[in-house]
C-alpha cells in the first residue's frame, strides 16, 4: 500500500462544544467527530448517539450532568455504524432504540463494520478495550414511533434511506428541533461507502418539510435557525450530488474505479477540500457511488481487508 488512510494519521484531540438547541435540548459537538444529543424530558433523559467506546460516552456524560440530574432512560442510535453505537453501555439506560433495518444491519454486518473503522479511525475509539461487544437494542420499530419523557413528546422516524439503509431522525415537536444523525451533516464530508445516492435527496426533502427551527447534525456545529438549517441541509445535497454525478458518468462509459476517484476529486476537491474527514470518507464514497451506478443497489459489506485492496487499486 502507498500510503495510510488519512485517517489513520489524524491523531489531533479535538474541542468539545455543548450547544443548547432549544429548551431542554442540546447538542455534543467536536470540530467534526461524531455528534451526541441531549434531551431532557420530565423525569429523565435521552441520549441521541452513543460515541465509539464508553470511555468517549463518559464525555457526553459529564457535560449532561453539568445540566441535569436526571437519570438516563433511553439511548437512540440513528443508524448501525460502530462509532455511533458501541459507547451505548456507559449511560445505563433501560432503553437502546434503533430502527428495525439498523438492528438487521448489526446481524449482517456489525463486527465486520467495527473491524473496518477501528482499521480506518483509530483515534476515535479511545478506550476501546472498555467496549463490551456490539450493541444490540432492546426496543427497534418499523416506520416510525412516539416516546413521551413524562410529558415531552419526541417523534422517531425513518423517512428513507440515505446514509444507511436504517437511518432515523428524531424530532421534539415543542420545541421543533430536530437530530438527523448522519443525513445532514455542517461543513464535514457526508460518509456514503454504506449510503444510497439516489435516496438521500429525497430524504431531505422529507426533513426540508418539517421547517425546523434547528438541527443537530451527525457532524459538525448546531444549525440554529431556519437560514442555517437551510444552508446545511441544500450543501450536504450538494455533496452527494457531486459525488455521484461524476462516478456515474464513468460507470456508464465502463470506466475503472481508478477515474471515478479522478473524476469525483475532480468535482469535489474545489468545493469540499476544507471539510472535516473529507480524505478520509472520499475513497469509500467513491467506490460506493460507482457500485451504485453499476446497479448493486445493497452497499457492498465494508471488511477491513476489503477496505486495503479498495485503497491499493485507488493508488494506481
Amino acid at each position: 500500500m502507498a500510503k495510510a488512510f488519512a485517517s489513520q494519521g489524524d491523531m489531533t484531540e479535538k474541542a468539545i462544544t455543548f450547544s443548547q438547541v432549544g429548551e431542554g435540548i442540546w447538542a455534543f459537538t467536536a470540530e467534526g467527530d461524531p455528534n451526541s444529543g441531549v434531551i431532557i424530558g420530565d423525569d429523565s433523559v435521552m441520549i441521541v448517539e452513543a460515541q465509539a467506546t464508553p470511555r468517549l460516552a463518559n464525555k457526553v456524560i459529564e457535560k449532561v450532568r453539568e445540566v441535569t440530574d436526571k437519570p438516563i432512560s433511553h439511548v437512540v442510535l440513528t443508524h448501525y455504524h460502530a462509532v455511533r453505537v458501541l459507547g451505548a453501555s456507559a449511560f445505563n439506560a433501560d432503553q437502546i432504540v434503533m430502527s428495525d433495518m439498523a438492528r438487521a444491519m448489526v446481524v449482517e454486518r456489525g463486527q465486520e463494520d467495527w473491524d473496518s473503522e477501528f482499521q480506518r479511525f483509530p483515534r476515535l475509539f479511545e478506550g476501546h478495550e472498555s467496549i463490551p461487544g456490539l450493541t444490540w437494542p432492546t426496543t427497534t420499530f418499523n416506520d416510525s414511533m412516539t416516546i413521551y419523557l413524562g410529558n415531552r413528546r419526541i417523534d422517531l422516524m425513518h423517512l428513507g434511506r440515505a446514509h444507511t439503509a436504517g437511518d432515523i431522525v428524531i424530532h421534539v415537536p415543542d420545541q421543533n428541533v430536530m437530530f438527523t444523525g448522519d443525513i445532514v451533516e455542517d461543513h464535514s464530508a457526508c460518509y456514503c461507502g454504506d449510503g444510497h445516492f439516489s435516496d438521500w435527496g429525497d430524504t431531505l426533502d422529507a426533513i426540508k418539510w418539517f421547517d425546523v427551527d434547528a438541527i443537530a447534525p451527525g457532524r459538525g456545529d448546531a444549525l440554529v435557525g431556519p437560514e442555517r438549517v437551510n444552508e446545511a441541509i441544500e450543501n450536504t445535497r450538494d455533496f452527494i450530488d457531486s459525488t455521484y454525478r461524476p462516478a456515474a458518468r464513468v460507470a456508464a462509459r465502463g470506466g475503472t474505479l481508478k477515474e471515478a476517484w479522478d473524476a469525483v476529486r475532480a468535482e469535489c476537491d474545489p468545493k469540499f477540500a476544507d471539510y472535516a474527514i473529507y480524505e478520509h470518507c472520499l475513497p469509500f464514497n467513491v467506490a460506493r457511488a460507482y457500485d451504485e451506478a453499476r446497479g448493486i443497489d445493497t452497499p457492498r459489506i465494508w471488511t477491513a481487508q476489503r477496505d486495503l485492496e479498495m485503497w491499493e487499486a485507488l493508488q494506481g
